[in-house]
């Protein structure tokens, strides 16, 4: 089973609306239903599971219901932080050897290529990422503000998702990860190399065009990118 967990818990604080990002409507849809195309429209997956806020599900629920999507099975109440909405969306599934890919709804132009590369990738690694190189030189700061070291950005790489598992795998980093009384993330993948650092986590190349909404000068590029992208599709 290939299930894509679509995160959509979050309050978009910093896009400075009162309604939730996922609901901002760009190129004719909700961020959120560009997203779901993404993972209806992918002929591996099975199944699609959304986590969204308590208080909207509601709407979520009509919103899946006018839009007819069939991969849409459960829609959960997540948490007040980001891996609250991970553990209810593991905790919803039996299978360990299901293929869990976790997805930050606010990123509408995931592409198959993608999806399918993850997936492709689960059949010989339990943990994968999706990542692009950085182009911009990456700096560390001391306290004071100051240049500490300069990484070699040769090895670094921008962190996209989906962020893709074996259920068994992700629940026991989690598992590990809540007896750390120290524990805080805001990445699955870190979970597992902070956890179970014997486990290799293979990266997936990902696309510029796979953007997060995260401020409303976002929104114009999505804008093109997702016009262009629902253009080429009608070619």
């Amino acid at each position: 089973m290939n299930i894509a967990i679509l995160l959509a818990g979050g309050s978009g604080s910093r896009f400075g609306e009162q309604v939730p990002k996922q609901f901002t409507r760009v190129a004719g849809k909700q961020i959120i239903e560009h997203t779901i195309n993404a993972f209806e429209n992918c002929k591996q997956i099975d199944e699609i599971c959304i986590v969204s806020k308590a208080e909207y599900i509601p709407y979520v629920e009509q919103l899946v219901a006018h839009g007819n999507y069939q991969k849409v099975r459960k829609i959960l109440a997540g948490g007040k932080e980001r891996y609250h909405s991970t553990l209810v969306a593991i905790d919803a599934y039996q299978d360990d050897n299901a293929n869990l890919l976790f997805h930050d709804v606010v990123r509408p132009l995931v592409t198959e290529r993608i999806i399918n590369e993850c997936i492709d990738a689960l059949s010989r690694y339990n943990a994968v990422g999706v990542a692009v190189k950085t182009t911009d030189t990456i700096i560390a700061v001391d306290a004071n503000e100051c240049i500490e070291t300069i990484p070699d950005r040769r090895n670094l790489r921008n962190v996209q998702t989906p962020q893709c598992f074996k259920r068994g795998t992700i629940k026991r980093a989690y598992d590990l990860a809540l007896q750390d009384p120290a524990f805080t993330t805001t990445d699955d993948c870190g979970t597992i190399r902070r956890y179970m650092p014997q486990e290799p986590v293979f990266i997936v190349q990902g696309e510029n065009t796979n953007i997060k909404l995260t401020y409303k000068e976002d929104l114009l590029l999505m804008e093109l990118l997702l016009t262009n992208a629902r253009n080429n599709s009608h070619v």
